[in-house]
């Protein structure tokens, strides 16, 4: 491919008035190519759009992303400021540089990374809730998908790109309608324009996609069609969509035998707890049916995977991730489910019922803002609590308060002690732990 521009190349930008050097070539996409830059004394990415997007339509959009908005937050490589040169047609935009840890959900979808269950459902939250800040603002993204969407495989942080494309929800600006098997059947229909209804579709389909390694509407109807062309996309996409886990309608069921009919979406299905699987139900049956109403909302989904997050334990026997599920423990009078890797059933680790929430206390787990406030955000990098071990008694684990109110523990014996930042519960049964707002209670 030529590219469009050449290193040691300046271009200059209009808000700014600043010039920018082109430094090296990083990529390129349906709409045009990446380049790395320095501009105002640091590096950045410079996206110049092919002669066939730089439209005065796609002009006067970024124009209005980099004069009227900001960034809903620090996950979105939003315009910063426009770009032109004199020898080269056309125009583009410079964002923030994506740092290389991150990584695209394609290699995920390629099983070219092998992140962890905790670090996908991190993922997870921190895309819900920046979709979540972006409608908040009036606009939509019109094409989410797992191509404008990267992570770190080690801690889930997630950034978003094309942010060129936001536009004000159903401003009926026209351009991109989305990524086809990511768009909402009544756009696949030719009956709607994308809006924050359309992007709750897709983005159900990015979070099934994570988890399931699999479309959410290709099921056994794939295997009778001879050619996956367009007629054939809009009618399994468009107007004939059935979810591959419908409980009421079995005609695309996903077959465990076929990887394009939704046999990943089989081995994994069963991974995860009721809560998760009803979630994807609503979305893909309710939500297909009744896009104003029936669609799962960012706070819903938030709720959902921070409780996925949570009740997140390693098996006893083999050490893989688990889930635990509250609604299988009821009905089998506390026995947790067999490991889904090594099929044996797993010990239990300690847990801490605050308020709604079950938190596995493992190793690992912290407890973050939103466990003692549930009106406080995701934010899991502030941690008011983490399990830790004795420092004199390695066999012996606490649940350390870490942030800067104080605690009041009541004993199993009714005994009853401040614990102040720093200092720890004793992870026992019945210990109950007042943190202000809500009281948790651990259990075995």
């Amino acid at each position: 491919m030529n590219e469009l521009l050449q290193p040691g190349m300046t271009v200059q930008t209009l808000h700014s008035r600043q010039m920018c050097d082109v430094q090296g070539f990083l990529g390129s996409g349906g709409q045009g190519e990446v380049y790395r830059a320095r501009w105002a004394g640091g590096s950045f990415a410079l996206k110049w759009y092919f002669p066939h997007t730089a439209t005065t339509e796609q002009r006067a959009a970024l124009e209005k992303l980099v004069e009227q908005h900001r960034a809903p937050s620090d996950k979105f490589l939003w315009p910063l400021d426009i770009a032109e040169a004199r020898d080269v047609p056309g125009f583009g935009y410079i964002m923030r540089l994506r740092e290389p840890r991150f990584k695209s959900l394609v290699d995920l979808m390629t099983g070219r990374i092998d992140p962890s269950f905790r670090a996908l459902v991190t993922a997870g939250l921190q895309l819900v809730d920046s979709f979540y800040k972006l409608h908040a603002d009036g606009l939509c993204y019109r094409d989410i998908s797992f191509g404008n969407a990267f992570f770190d495989p080690q801690t889930g942080e997630v950034l978003i790109c094309d942010n060129d494309n936001v536009a004000e929800n159903r401003s009926g600006l026209g351009g991109v309608y989305g990524t086809p098997d990511f768009m909402a059947p009544e756009i696949v229909r030719g009956k709607a324009k994308p809006s924050r209804q359309t992007d709750l579709y897709s983005l159900a389909v990015l979070l099934f996609y994570i988890f399931h390694i699999s479309h959410p509407l290709l099921g056994k109807k794939v295997l009778s069609i001879r050619c996956w062309d367009l007629p054939a996309r809009e009618k399994l996409l468009g107007s004939e969509p059935v979810f591959i886990f419908d409980p009421n309608d079995r005609s695309n069921a996903a077959d465990s035998r076929e990887v394009e009919a939704g046999a990943n979406a089989v081995s994994y299905w069963r991974i995860y707890p009721k809560f998760l699987r009803e979630a994807f139900i609503r979305a893909f049956t309710t939500g297909i049916r009744d896009p104003d109403h029936g669609r799962v909302m960012e706070g819903e989904w938030r709720s959902v995977l921070s409780r996925l997050r949570d009740s997140i334990f390693y098996c006893s026997l083999c050490g893989k991730e688990n889930f635990y599920d509250s609604d299988a423990a009821k009905a089998t009078q506390g026995r947790s489910t067999d490991c889904w890797s090594c099929k044996k059933e797993p010990q239990l680790p300690f847990r801490i019922q605050i308020g709604k929430s079950v938190v596995m206390l493992t190793h690992t787990a912290q407890l973050h803002p939103h466990h003692m406030d549930d009106k406080l955000d995701f934010d899991f990098n502030a941690v008011v609590g983490e399990v830790v071990r004795h420092p004199q008694k390695p066999d012996v684990w606490g649940l350390k308060n870490c942030g800067q109110n104080r605690w009041v523990m009541t004993a199993a014996d009714g005994a009853i002690k401040d614990v102040e930042p720093g200092r720890s519960v004793p992870l026992a049964p019945n210990v109950k732990v007042n943190f202000g707002k809500f009281e948790g209670e651990i259990r075995y």
